[in-house]
């Protein structure tokens, strides 16, 4: 495909940034299995990806770009013709073949289940949104260990068990477009599911209610009050406290109930650490929320919707 080609069919931006590099390596470009239903002029110059800001080789930003792809030839002749693609569906039959097997799956809860950071809210409702999501996103991403911000963020808020029945009744749980659906199709399929988070499962509670699944399936952290309901910490024996915990959670799921494959799905990096050796057999990345791309270039399969996973699960 040459520069005018590319001018011709939406991607002027990107022949001007490339300054028309070698012409012959857009000949073995696809299109990326990482969207649901996108228009596929806007594969390679999405916001998200902010290819023109960035101050990356174009060739660099452009393998990135398609870094995981199984997208076929007749999907990338789509994307040159302008069509609508939906490359949600180009998993490998590896990772479907997981899926499918799977006696059980994990769900992160906050901008996953839910589209909203469920600690976040609290804060705001306290009065300390700000100082507390900075925490959160620095811990989603990575950048520091997940106890340190839980730590840091209950500190700032030291919220009282009458302040948390209080945002509880004023902030009934938000679900992802999907998720319901989702979780009804697995469990139809005999799967047992759980909700392994970060967050605490005051909070985590009525999620499970509202998407069927029992109390009993959540893996969370647990905050403790004095008599008097005062703030005194949370529970340092609860898996997720600390980092890598998730990935302990399932190796004891394992190894309590007998599985031999498990699969976690979730939005950040605490989710995907539960890949570990002995942890899950794969991670799904879900960027419906919050895309965040080092999640997303390590996830085995990830997607910005449920539906792709709802057509794989309920095809059989």
């Amino acid at each position: 495909m040459n520069c005018a080609t590319l001018k011709t069919n939406g991607f002027a931006a990107l022949a001007s940034r490339s300054s028309c590099y070698e012409e012959k390596s857009w000949q073995n470009y696809t299109t990326t299995s990482r969207e649901s239903l996108v228009p596929a002029t806007s594969l390679l110059n999405r916001n998200k990806y902010n290819l023109i800001a960035e101050k990356k080789p174009f060739k660099a930003l452009l393998k990135r770009q398609i870094r995981s792809s199984r997208a076929s030839r007749s999907i990338q002749a789509a994307a040159i013709s302008g069509q609508d693609v939906d490359v949600s569906t180009g998993p490998s039959s590896q990772v479907i073949e997981i899926l499918l097997k799977a006696e059980a799956v994990c769900f992160d809860v906050d901008s996953t289940v839910c589209t909203d950071e469920g600690i976040d809210e609290l804060a705001a409702f306290l009065g300390a949104g700000d100082e507390v999501a900075a925490w959160t996103r620095r811990a989603m991403g990575g950048g520091v260990p997940f106890q340190d911000a839980l730590q840091a963020r209950l500190d700032i808020m030291n919220p009282s068990r009458e302040q948390v029945t209080a945002f509880l009744s004023a902030h009934p749980p938000l679900l992802s477009p999907g998720i319901r659906e989702l979780i009804a199709a697995l469990q139809a399929k005999g799967k047992h599911v759980y909700l392994v988070s970060g967050g605490f499962r005051q909070m985590i509670g009525p999620v499970a209610d509202l998407i069927g699944v029992p109390r009993s399936n959540i893996y969370a952290n647990n905050l403790l009050f004095s008599e008097s309901g005062d703030f005194a910490g949370f529970d340092p024996a609860e898996f997720t406290s600390q980092a890598g915990g998730k990935a302990k959670a399932i190796q004891f799921l394992k190894k309590d109930k007998g599985y031999k494959t498990m699969v976690m799905m979730g939005d950040g990096a605490t989710d995907l650490e539960a890949k570990m050796p002995g942890g899950a057999d794969m991670f799904i990345g879900y960027g419906g929320v919050t895309v965040r791309s080092n999640v997303e270039e390590a996830a085995d399969w990830y997607v910005t919707s449920f539906d792709p996973l709802i057509k794989v699960v309920t095809r059989q």
